[in-house]
């Protein structure tokens, strides 16, 4: 799992524990070199002080070949409080050839010293960091300034690599242990530090209904930046609630404004009727008893009062928004036809209607919103194209999905209807009867809107995905 990919409150401690994983290291290397700074100079000094001993004393005996002295001095030597460390000490004459050692078997008399020459330090650059239990020295044996043989020594440091070994398992035990509890500390500070910003995404990250504000007694106190933050999601969930509360009753609004449109043509087309009814009663309080006559005096009451029905049922059809969500039918066309007819008499305009998706097809679809749809994009078409104009409307099953298409020989929208209808924009009020509600029943669906000006017409093509039958 990538670093990146984890939550903040792993990863600052992860990489807190990671910084100080690296100081560890880089304290303890720097401890280790100075420990064995000091190590290496303790050997040094210890090293120079016997080969000085030695020089002093077996100057004269080397320069006599005198092999019995040379080991009785080496014997002394070795004899000394001071010369624990020392596990073998030989002298070689200026030509290589070994004088006296003090262990003989090993390294006999007249023998070739050179066989000890490899892996042996000098004095100066001698160390005990190579983690050896023994080291090995070669140092020239001067004598009143002249170099007359050479002195090889072993030196057990078995204590020092442990001491070494020690200190080292004892920094990476101490390193680990810090680093762990730091790291779960920091673990536990930052857990502690982002409950608030956790609280805050919960809040975020819900989905289903209005964002809620967080509660006052959950902000941290204090001027901080996260009790800011809180503050400032507390006022954008306000600010977006009383958004929707004003979208709300701006689409209630516009529902009732497309029906105010037509109230003056109800009007008339309920005024007509009742005018006929009027003289049919008269007919029929002067000649009741003539039969004739009170038949075809009953017959237009009868036409009349099934015409009132007509228009009072579509109406209130119409008006029922959600419908309890009842399918899509061709009379749900035929109410809105019967509603939406009076306004094109009134203006002698020429209405083109045409419904060409089977019930099947239509019964896909919710009633509520494609009648709401559909009258509403009428009546701006309507308004468009003016008195004497011509509007259609068309509905058709394109593949599936139902398609809207109403059109008009108007002058086509302006910029400000156009915006209501095909984007998201805050607009202002005006600027087309219930288009900003168009798009948001269109957008409930999934579906999609479109508008083109060709040859003098302008035509509004909304397009709703087909669901399973209601």
């Amino acid at each position: 799992m990538r670093l990146a990919n984890l939550p903040l409150s792993l990863r600052v401690p992860l990489i807190a524990a990671g910084l100080m994983l690296l100081l560890g290291v880089v304290a303890s290397q720097l401890v280790l070199s100075a420990l064995g700074a000091v190590q290496d100079a303790r050997m040094r000094e210890l090293a120079r002080l016997h080969v000085e001993g030695l020089a002093l004393a077996l100057g004269p005996a080397v320069l006599r070949h005198d092999v019995w002295e040379v080991f009785d001095t080496l014997d002394r030597a070795g004899a000394t409080p001071d010369a624990q460390r020392l596990m073998l000490s030989v002298v070689a004459d200026e030509k290589g050839r070994v004088i006296a050692a003090s262990d003989p078997r090993r390294v006999p008399v007249d023998s070739d010293a050179t066989a000890l020459m490899p892996g042996a330090q000098s004095l100066d650059a001698m160390t005990v960091g190579g983690g050896d239990a023994v080291i090995r020295v070669a140092a020239p044996l001067v004598y009143q300034g002249r170099t007359v043989g050479r002195i090889f020594s072993e030196l057990d440091v078995t204590d020092l690599v442990a001491e070494r070994r020690q200190a080292g398992l004892a920094l990476l035990a101490g390193n680990a242990l810090a680093t762990a509890v730091l790291a779960f500390a920091g673990y536990l500070a930052m857990r502690r530090m982002l409950r608030p910003v956790t609280l805050l995404a919960s809040h975020m990250a819900e989905t289903t209904g209005a964002p809620r504000p967080i509660p006052p007694q959950l902000i941290p106190r204090g001027d901080t930046e996260l009790g800011r933050l809180f503050q400032t999601y507390n006022s954008m969930t306000g600010a977006a609630e009383a958004k929707a509360e004003a979208e709300r009753r701006l689409a209630d609004r516009e529902r009732l404004v497309s029906l105010g449109r037509l109230s003056s043509s109800l009007a008339h087309e309920i005024n007509n009727p009742l005018g006929g009814l009027l003289a049919a009663t008269d007919t029929l309080l002067t000649y009741p008893d003539r039969p004739d006559v009170v038949r075809e005096a009953a017959a237009l009451v009868d036409r009349g009062l099934r015409h009132l029905r007509d228009v009072a049922r579509a109406t209130l059809e119409h008006n029922r928004l959600d419908r309890s969500g009842l399918p899509l039918t061709p009379e749900d066309f035929d109410d809105l036809k019967l509603l939406f007819r009076p306004e094109t008499l009134r203006l002698e305009q020429r209405l083109d209607w045409r419904i060409e998706a089977f019930s099947a097809a239509l019964a896909r679809h919710a009633a509520a919103p494609v009648r709401q749809i559909a009258l509403n994009l009428l009546l701006n078409a309507s308004a468009a194209a003016g008195a004497g104009g011509v509007l259609g409307l068309a509905v058709q099953d394109s593949d599936g999905a139902l398609a809207l298409t109403v059109s008009d020989s108007g002058p086509g929208m302006n910029d400000a209807a156009l915006q209501r209808l095909l984007t998201d924009d805050p607009v202002q009020p005006g600027g087309g009867v219930g288009l900003r509600l168009v798009r948001e029943l269109v957008q409930a669906a999934n579906g999609q809107i479109g508008y083109r000006r060709l040859d003098a017409t302008s035509t509004v093509q909304v397009t709703l995905p087909g669901n399973p039958p209601c």
